[in-house]
């Protein structure tokens, strides 16, 4: 899936990052496996999240953290 995975609109929950399409956070995923629970089980949870939506936000989540650690690295070196 290609497009918008992420949606910021001050009219949507204050501002909150949501999955597009949707009013669910991007924070109730990394709510869910924090405590264990598995992507079917969130999914199951907010039915109008998809499966390649949820994919993308960790793959956009390990870049990021990636991308941090190289930053850090270089600042502290």
């Amino acid at each position: 899936m290609e497009g918008k995975v992420i949606n910021i609109d001050p009219e949507i929950l204050g501002g909150t990052p949501v999955f597009n399409g949707t009013r669910v956070p991007i924070k109730n995923l990394f709510d869910y496996l924090e405590t264990g629970d598995s992507i079917e089980a969130f999914l199951l949870d907010f039915d109008g999240v998809r499966k390649d939506q949820v994919i993308r936000v960790l793959e956009m989540s390990q870049k990021l953290i990636e991308t941090s650690t190289n930053i850090l690295h270089e600042n502290f070196a």
